[in-house]
């Protein structure tokens, strides 16, 4: 496909642009632009502002393109920005193939990617710090804000409003189905930047909607949708549980035909489903019903979204996430219910959430027409089918006892159902901040930065009372910033840094350079090193809810029967369970060190220190994924366990310096990379085609199988250690069915281990699992072309090293399962 810049006139011409575009499009996408396209496209050639709020469908990413284009054409530096690193990466990708690759970079929290391209594709916060920085001469001539709606978002919406008060120079493009009322904003940017700002809104879907309300059960209104032909049918749920379960239930009724099944199954192949939750979703998928929402892994989404794309799902459960950036073609969207918990009541749906969500249903290009329905609560359908029965007979009708809904229970209506679909998006409210950081940042731009604060300040959108809160912030922060000798004002009121802020500062993981002060505070030597390295990273990172309230629950469970075994009363054991946690490695030191830097950095009280223990209770544990998913009961959230395993991976590659990386701990790295990468390479592969500049962008059909596990060799052998000394583990523990479970399969059931161990406790006592008895020096590997021999040996107490376990590691096996195939072959004495 040709590059758009062939189109650009050289040199610019707004009046020669207009037809070049069109004409582009016309040849590279066969399309026709919609009227509000045009219009958006004339305003932006004339160097206004747009602000864009048209429904889902009307081609605002087309719009955007447009606008790069325009940019480029004066030479200016163009910046598109996004609320998720995921729809940053997506656009990134999807720009390239316009504009070429050198052309355009990214730049995420953990990423960047030919940073000083003409066009830059970032997260909000990545601008909005830039602009921080530079102010009015920010080399910025256009900023692209897609989903702008998040101005409203209490905790990130500041970064959606600092570039309209700093960046006076720029040309601005604000895009969502559903902003509201935007006069205010529009007003207040056209007098900060001189231009006109075009609103562009109240345009009319392509594909119109069609609203109705359902009295029957769930599973008869999709019986009705897919019989009529409204298929596919987005239910869509408030909990990634209750997505699951009605997938499942839906089971019960016919979706696809016998054809249509060994299509979908051609269409699978031979795809790994690696998980538990992965075999459930193969399930599903064969029956025509496929699962969409956060939790999954990248290439379970990935497949959803692909086998929809061709026709071959005709019901998908997910959640109502879908309306940011969600690939999924849907025609009708069903709505399981009219309200949701929002962390900390339950309340009916914002005008904004529910055309939101709405707005997916009906695909250009494929129907003519898209369905919303909202189903209507369980009691009003059951009294319904109770009138409906009664007939005309009104003696009957006044006998019906109607059921209540349930205690509690925030209830919904066709009436709030019709509100809601004639409702405009509420007007968005201002959310401004004030942090160390961002102080900082306006400080370290130069001139008179009290001045640049209190402009920013009183000129942003807050009311008075709120411009006050934050100018007291504002003072507050600064004095701990004297305090701390970070900033120095001069007898003239000058206010200047004493220290040089990186260049980077705010943009990527902004307790890198702690972890840094802290990874010295270490001793190489220690037996520990490795995984103390990790917990610092992991301290860092952000917080996998899920993973950490399990590792709660299960500590809590634990030290409930303990203290039931000392007699420790009920009242007494409800106290002491508070302080029972998550397992948090180096929690002293770690606060101790905080406390510390703080001193000396106190912009770093605007991010919270949080020690944890995932990658290390995965490498302590010597599991699997799927192990560590089934032990804590993660299947609905192993996408974002993966996530956090990939972010510590990342980290780990960037943030260690290369002095620090003992062999061990590069053994620990490899071993977490090829992990993630045999889970789903996806994420991995991605951020190594955005660092690789010669990478080819764009998705596969399918998404890719990961390189063989036997091509790290490096990371292999961790992986084969683990697996013995797991073994090692569940032996001190005597968990003898754990040990069946996994070794029945080569002759050694839980009586033949029990029988086995027998003669090692009668002459040790006890099998040692601390450092020392999985370090290296315990196994020996001896490799074959197709089989590895292992001979792992216990460290017992008396150090004699007598005893052990032998076994075959199969390659074949290993290669095509990603995990390392062990088979025992004998247990006791060398």
């Amino acid at each position: 496909m040709a590059s758009l810049l062939d189109a650009l006139p050289r040199p610019w011409d707004p009046d020669a642009a207009w037809p070049a575009f069109i004409d582009w499009v016309s040849e590279s996408r066969g399309l026709e632009l919609y009227p509000a396209q045009e219009e958006a496209l004339l305003d932006l050639a004339a160097g206004a502002n747009v602000i864009l709020s048209t429904p889902t469908g009307t081609g605002k990413s087309l719009v955007a393109v447009a606008a790069h284009f325009v940019a480029l054409g004066q030479g200016q530096r163009t910046y598109y920005t996004a609320p998720i690193k995921a729809l940053v990466s997506e656009k990134f990708f999807a720009l390239v193939e316009i504009f070429g690759a050198e052309n355009v970079g990214m730049v995420t929290g953990d990423s960047s990617v030919n940073a000083d391209a003409p066009i830059v594709c970032c997260t909000a916060e990545i601008l909005a710090n830039l602009a921080l920085r530079h102010g009015a001469d920010a080399a910025i001539g256009q900023v692209v804000m897609d989903e702008f709606h998040y101005y409203a978002d209490p905790d990130r919406g500041w970064a959606w409003q600092v570039p309209l008060l700093t960046l006076p120079r720029a040309q601005f493009l604000l895009m969502s189905a559903t902003l509201g009322d935007m006069s205010a904003i529009a007003e207040d940017l056209t007098a900060r930047t001189g231009r006109p700002t075009s609103q562009i809104t109240g345009v009319e879907r392509p594909v119109p909607l069609h609203y109705s309300y359902a009295l029957t059960p769930v599973h008869e209104t999709v019986e009705e949708l897919l019989h009529t032909g409204q298929s596919p049918v987005y239910i869509v749920h408030f909990s990634q549980a209750a997505a699951l379960e009605r997938a499942q239930a839906m089971t019960s009724i016919k979706v696809i035909s016998r054809e249509q099944r060994d299509e979908i199954a051609d269409a699978i192949g031979s795809f790994r489903f690696t998980t538990t939750f992965g075999q459930t979703l193969s399930r599903l998928i064969r029956s025509g019903i496929g699962v969409h929402h956060a939790g999954m892994l990248p290439k379970y989404r990935r497949l959803v979204e692909q086998l929809a794309q061709r026709g071959l799902l005709r019901v998908i459960c997910g959640t109502d996430t879908l309306g940011v950036g969600i690939n999924v073609p849907i025609r009708t969207v069903l709505l399981t219910a009219l309200t949701k918990f929002d962390g900390t009541r339950m309340r009916q749906l914002t005008a904004r959430e529910f055309h939101q969500i709405a707005g997916r249903a009906g695909r250009a290009g494929y129907d003519t027409a898209g369905t919303v329905v909202a189903q209507a609560p369980e009691h009003e359908a059951e009294n319904a089918k109770l009138v409906a029965k009664a007939g005309d007979d009104i003696k009957k009708i006044r006998k019906i006892v109607r059921k209540k809904p349930p205690e509690g229970f925030v209830s919904w209506s066709e009436t709030s159902f019709e509100r809601m679909i004639a409702a405009a998006p509420e007007t968005l409210t201002s959310h401004m901040q004030v942090s160390h950081s961002m102080i900082l940042n306006v400080i370290a731009r130069g001139g008179d930065a009290f001045s640049d604060m209190r402009d920013l300040i009183f000129s942003s959108h807050e009311s008075w009372n709120g411009k006050l809160a934050l100018a007291r912030r504002a003072l507050a922060i600064y004095r701990t910033l004297r305090t701390a000798g970070v900033v120095t004002q001069d007898a003239d009121g000058r206010i200047a840094l004493t220290v040089d802020l990186q260049p980077n500062f705010a943009l990527n993981q902004p307790l890198s350079p702690f972890a840094l002060a802290v990874f010295e505070l270490l001793d190489p030597q220690s037996p520990t090193y490795a995984l103390d390295m990790i917990s610092v990273l992991e301290a860092t990172l952000d917080d996998p809810r899920p993973v950490l309230s399990q590792q709660q629950f299960q500590a809590r469970g634990e030290a409930v029967a303990a203290m039931k075994a000392e007699g420790i009363e009920y009242e007494e054991r409800m106290e002491l369970l508070e302080a029972v946690t998550w397992p948090k490695p180096l929690e002293e030191l770690l606060d101790a060190a905080f406390e510390t830097y703080s001193a000396s950095q106190p912009w770093i009280g605007d991010f919270a220190l949080s020690p944890k223990s995932v990658v290390r209770d995965l490498f302590e544990r010597a599991m699997t994924f799927a192990d560590y998913i089934g032990y804590y009961g993660l299947a609905r959230s192993e996408g974002l366990v993966l996530r956090y395993l990939s972010d510590a991976y990342r980290a780990a590659r960037q943030t260690i310096p290369d002095d620090d990386k003992t062999d061990e701990l590069r053994d620990l790295i490899e071993w977490l990379g090829e992990l993630v990468r045999q889970v789903d390479s996806s994420l991995i592969d991605e951020w190594e085609a955005l660092v690789n500049p010669s990478a080819e962008p764009g998705a596969p059909v399918l998404p890719p199988e990961p390189a063989s596990v036997l091509s790290n060799p490096r990371a292999f052998r961790v992986l084969v250690r683990n697996e013995l000394f797991r073994r090692v583990q569940l032996a001190a523990l005597e968990d003898w069915e754990a040990l069946g479970e996994l070794d029945a399969a080569s002759g050694f059931d839980a009586d033949a281990w029990a029988d086995a161990m027998d003669p090692y406790f009668d002459a040790h006592g006890a099998v040692p699992t601390g450092p020392d008895a999985r370090g290296p020096a315990l196994l020996r590997i001896v490799e074959h072309p197709d089989r590895w021999e292992v001979r792992q040996t216990f460290d017992d107490p008396q150090g004699d090293h007598d005893w052990g376990i032998s076994a075959e590691i199969d390659l074949a096996e290993s290669a095509e399962r990603g995990t390392a195939a062990v088979r025992v072959t004998h247990v006791g004495m060398l």
